[in-house]
């Protein structure tokens, strides 16, 4: 049986687009898979690898994409997700094949300031709203028809 395949998509998919992927891939990886790209591709956010590793979730090995290299391979998803504001998730490219876009809003950790402590502890905020965002997602939508995903 084929999985659902998820793309995220934010501005340099180095942290909410990266988390959304993990999260995922980690609740329901016998059903989904998914990945991420971004609009401006950088590097993976250090403070994204720790809130991760928290909850028991590496993904320092992450690389970034670029979603209009995707988009140019003629990569097909059943969902693209932008996990940044609206007028950033505007400027992503329409894939063929697409069965619906959404537009979840998420804060971008690149941006936080203060202490490492103050940056870590809002990074793990929008880690925590990403995961519930994805779990109520998951009761939504109609489940594929493979084993039932995993719960924490």
């Amino acid at each position: 049986m084929e999985k659902t395949r998820v793309l995220f998509v934010c501005i340099h998919n180095s942290a909410r687009s990266q988390m959304a992927e993990a999260i995922l891939n980690y609740l329901g990886g016998a059903s989904y898979q998914a990945e991420s790209a971004g609009l401006e591709p950088g590097k993976v956010n250090p403070f994204a690898v720790e809130a991760m590793a928290e909850m028991g979730i590496d993904i320092s090995h992450h690389g970034t994409q670029d979603v209009f290299e995707l988009f140019k391979l003629g990569r097909r998803f059943s969902y693209v997700i932008t996990v940044c504001d609206e007028s950033s998730g505007e400027r992503c490219p329409l894939f063929p094949g697409i069965t619906k876009t959404l537009h979840w809003s998420f804060d971008d950790p690149a941006i936080f300031t203060g202490t490492r402590e103050d940056r870590l502890a809002a990074t793990i905020a929008v880690r925590d709203a990403i995961l519930r965002k994805i779990q109520d997602w998951l009761k939504e939508i109609p489940a594929p028809s493979t084993p039932a995903f995993r719960k924490e």
